[in-house]
């Protein structure tokens, strides 16, 4: 029988370490967080059924993560597609809870329009918001809660010349009135089962950390069970090819 040498562990591990940290690279670029910044659109001043005249600021938020620009647009009521009417310019930085765009009323007939912000991503996509009913009078000035105090004049009073009245004096009899003693009052019981409850705002809430969540650990738990697959066919073929060479040497 002839000597035969084995394959040094050594040699079997390094091929298993690289896979390992092929995997953990793979992991990784799938299940890497998206860019920081969030899909949102809306215009927050002027609100809809609001009045305007002069010279209005519009404001708002325009941002998204694959951001190109956004664009402020109005059109006349009833709305119809070719009559939308760029404000201003293109503009290609977001803005967060600021000024979108200033439109000068002054220079449109007053009447109902609808404001419109729109934010185009890089794919050609877009999202947007609407403020409908939005009343330019520039010819009148805004109505207010306070109505206007209109003086009235107060009429003209002539005094009249009467004779004297007789004074007739009666006299009253004097009647002790007892002085009411003061009550005690209490504080109100305090409910022991009342307690205060925090109730978390559920406003503006996104799933996307939840759902990249749930792909990285899914993307370790594909990583896992790859490596343990192949481990086992490594293990295998080598268990194989180690037996082939003790048999040819046999």
């Amino acid at each position: 029988m002839k000597n035969h040498k084995t394959i040094p562990v050594k040699y079997q591990i390094f091929p298993i370490l690289i896979l390992i940290f092929w995997l953990i690279q793979f992991s990784a670029t799938v299940a890497a967080p998206p860019s920081q910044g969030e899909d949102v659109a809306i215009i927050t001043d002027p609100p809809s059924n609001a009045v305007v005249q002069g010279v209005v600021q519009i404001k708002g938020s325009a941002d998204h993560p694959a951001f190109q620009f956004y664009k402020v647009e109005f059109a006349p009521e009833p709305v119809s597609d070719d009559q939308w009417q760029i404000i201003g310019d293109l503009r290609d930085v977001p803005v967060l809870n600021g000024v979108l765009e200033t439109w000068d009323t002054t220079l449109y007939p007053d009447g109902s329009y609808t404001l419109r912000v729109r934010v185009v991503r890089q794919d050609g996509n877009y999202s947007e918001f609407f403020s409908q009913q939005v009343v330019i009078s520039n010819a009148q000035p805004i109505p207010t809660d306070t109505p206007e105090v209109q003086e009235t004049p107060l009429p003209t009073v002539t005094p009249t010349n009467l004779p004297p009245t007789p004074t007739i004096v009666i006299d009253q009899p004097v009647v002790d009135t007892p002085t009411p003693r003061p009550v005690e009052t209490s504080p109100p019981l305090e409910d022991p089962d009342e307690s205060q409850s925090f109730i978390p705002s559920i406003s503006g809430f996104s799933l996307a950390p939840l759902r990249d969540t749930c792909l990285y650990g899914g993307a370790i738990m594909l990583g896992i069970f790859l490596l343990f697959g192949f481990l086992s066919a490594l293990r295998i073929f080598i268990q194989g090819f180690v037996d082939r060479i003790q048999r040819r040497r046999k």
